[in-house]
């Protein structure tokens, strides 16, 4: 599954999810790298 997390105020990530952290960030992984970060929400179109 694709997630996107960002990064910092500006830097956002989309990556192959790894798992969830217990401090509430995800870890995705692009390639051979992975990276930690507070997950986008989704939200729905009107």
């Amino acid at each position: 599954m694709v997630r996107t997390i960002t990064l910092g105020s500006c830097v956002s990530v989309q990556g192959t999810f790894v798992r969830d952290l217990p401090d509430g960030r995800v870890l995705v992984r692009v390639g051979e790298r992975e990276f930690a970060g507070k997950p986008i929400t989704s939200v729905k179109a009107a």
